[in-house]
């Protein structure tokens, strides 16, 4: 039976076998990598794990309260130059032949999927909160073997660099950021959240082509203020050595060292200012490819006529990908359609209020929910009214709709918004209603001023009579 730790064993020659120098030299001791535990019958033959071409190994211990099965998570100060040890497999000769200088890419991104989807504005605004500072950094004075660094401004958690593989090659990184710098409530650096130190190696190549991908890994750490990662690894030793013995067995074997485990390439970003993000960047980067909503984001926004729907139309939960792109232009969130890239209906009214707020931010993420569960809204006063019927065709213009009660709608309960909806619904000029009266009790007219008209009974009906004046010209109107 094979018990297989959460992070494989590659029995590599220590950094001292394959790169032989003098005893004077700067080479350190042999790494202690995590160790294979394994019991089996004899007679039954041992499968050997792949090996990968390449290896990177972070000297910052696993934390030991992470569950069997669950990827390692790795404690960081913020600030702190942490070594990462590139290695490359001697025994691979033909993934590496020929190879004499590679490209590596580091960066710092999001583990959070909620959070990935807004990336590009977290960190927008996290250089507005700190303008001038980094990410992510190279500590270039204690790093080996790195070559030609870079690291660019508009890009504030990666850095790039050459390297060769046949030498010995120590990267030494500082992440300036904590956890908790994005999250709600900003509290308690255990509540921060993970981030994810992933490396792209590539194989340069001509200009004119792009570079040959050859490997990619990363893992999962927390940052914390300087000498936070410390307690807290420390207060998860605490815990687990207060575990039964049972317990203990559901948690990982903490190691003095990360080994970063395979994953997926992080995807490019393209050219502008605001590239877009997969929603399923963690899982599989480039198994998306947002070229209609690259489109739609670049192109003009949409003409509401041609979009078959009014501005106060529902989205339909069984809308594509485009319609509710067009749905997001009409109700005035186009700065989240590239977040929003791809999403269906179904897929954006099954966000919560929490998801849509970190997505958005507070007032648009509170806008957007309640624009998709936005009920019928209720008018202030809803009043009912019929045109008297018997009337002379010589007083007001013809009204087919004459003797059939019609609903009117006002929400701010002046007399003004009254006139003007009996105008149009009596077919008359509004600027020709002179007066406008209630018939109280004992048949006296009630001029309708404001208040009057904020105290009517909301549902009531009645009948608008119309009566021509000739100085001036125009019309009263009696509603009794």
């Amino acid at each position: 039976m094979l018990f297989w730790h959460s992070q494989p064993e590659h029995l590599w020659p220590s950094p001292g076998e394959l790169y032989p120098g003098p005893p004077s030299s700067l080479l350190r001791e042999a790494l202690p990598l995590p160790y294979l535990k394994q019991e089996e019958p004899p007679n039954i033959p041992r499968a050997e794990p792949p090996c990968p071409a390449f290896q990177y190994v972070l000297c910052a211990a696993t934390s030991p309260a992470v569950k069997q099965q669950e990827e390692t998570l790795t404690y960081l100060n913020q600030g702190q130059s942490y070594e990462v040890r590139m290695l490359c497999n001697p025994k691979l000769g033909d993934a590496t032949q020929g190879l004499r200088l590679l490209k590596s890419v580091v960066r710092v991104v999001f583990h959070d999927r909620r959070l990935q989807y807004t990336e590009q504005q977290q960190l927008d605004g996290w250089r507005w909160s700190r303008p001038g500072d980094r990410i992510l950094d190279i500590d270039v004075p204690l790093s080996v073997g790195v070559i030609e660094p870079q690291v660019l401004p508009s890009q504030l958690n990666t850095v790039e660099f050459y390297w060769d593989p046949a030498k010995r090659t120590s990267l030494f990184l500082q992440v300036h950021c904590i956890s908790t710098e994005f999250t709600p409530r900003k509290k308690g650096g255990e509540k921060g959240v993970p981030f994810r130190l992933q490396i792209d190696t590539f194989k340069p190549s001509d200009k004119e082509l792009s570079p040959e991908h050859l490997h990619s890994a990363g893992c999962l750490i927390k940052v914390f203020k300087p000498k936070g990662a410390d307690r807290k690894l420390k207060t998860d030793r605490e815990k687990i050595e207060k575990q039964p013995v049972h317990e203990r067995d559901k948690y990982q074997t903490a190691c003095e060292s990360t080994v970063f485990m395979e994953c997926s390439p992080w995807p490019e970003p393209s050219s502008g200012p605001h590239p877009p993000l997969s929603p399923l960047a963690l899982t599989s980067p480039n198994s998306c490819k947002l070229l209609s909503a690259e489109r739609l984001c670049s192109s003009p926004p949409f003409a509401l006529d041609t979009l078959g729907g009014s501005p106060a139309q529902d989205l339909n939960p069984g809308a594509s990908i485009l319609e509710t792109q067009q749905w997001l232009h009409r109700h005035r969130f186009s700065n989240y359609c590239r977040s929003l890239a791809n999403f269906t209906g179904t897929d954006l009214l099954k966000l919560t209020r929490q998801d849509l707020i970190q997505i958005c931010g507070a007032a648009d993420g509170i806008r957007l929910f309640n624009t998709l569960r936005a009920r019928p809204i209720r008018h202030r006063l809803t009043l009912y009214v019929a045109q008297e019927a018997s009337r002379q065709e010589n007083e007001v213009p013809k009204n087919p709709d004459s003797g059939f009660y019609q609903e009117i709608s006002l929400d701010e309960l002046s007399a003004v918004e009254l006139v003007g909806k009996l105008a149009e619904l009596l077919a008359l000029p509004a600027n020709q209603i002179h007066r406008l009266f209630h018939q109280g009790p004992g048949g006296i007219l009630i001029l309708l001023s404001d208040q009057v008209v904020q105290n009517l009974e909301d549902e009531s009906y009645f009948v608008a009579v119309v009566k021509k004046v000739q100085n001036p010209d125009g019309y009263y109107l009696v509603l009794t």
